[in-house]
């Protein structure tokens, strides 16, 4: 196949990719796809390989990585000297963001199971132990 048989519709990129038009869209402009060549009446007309790219941006999400960080490891993929231990340093990072942000849910977690342990769930709603407890807990008593 040659010429626009390979290339994909903004619609199809979408289809492929799982998302919306607008999150195509939302890549385009902040660079995280490249901006595609436009047919005459104007339609964006992607290269294959950008399927396979939006497949890598929806992977990395799902496993934590930020928009930013995402546009790190794109950029890393195509920089010249990039080395695995750079991936590598990249990947243990967001294993060390991973594990504090499980420390904050178990706080979290820890904190919301002693305050339900605290309400019976009966009698009326302005003597809630929770609702109070929420209301008159410090700061420094909430998980970061």
């Amino acid at each position: 196949m040659n010429g626009a048989v390979d290339k994909l519709t903004i619609s199809r990129l979408a289809r492929l990719g799982g998302v919306n038009l607008e999150t195509i869209r939302y890549y385009e402009r902040t660079g995280l796809l490249p901006k595609p060549p436009r047919t005459a009446s104007g339609y964006r007309m992607f290269p294959p390989d950008a399927a396979r790219r939006l497949r890598f941006i929806k992977r990395t999400q799902e496993l934590g990585f930020s928009l930013a960080e995402i546009r790190d490891l794109l950029s890393l993929r195509v920089r010249q000297g990039t080395s695995r231990a750079d991936i590598r340093s990249r990947a243990n990072a967001k294993i060390v963001d991973i594990d504090q942000k499980i420390q904050v849910l178990r706080a979290m977690k820890n904190t919301l199971l002693a305050l339900r342990d605290r309400c019976d769930g009966c009698g009326p709603l302005d003597d809630c132990p929770i609702l109070q407890s929420l209301y008159e807990m410090p700061d420094t008593e909430m998980p970061a």
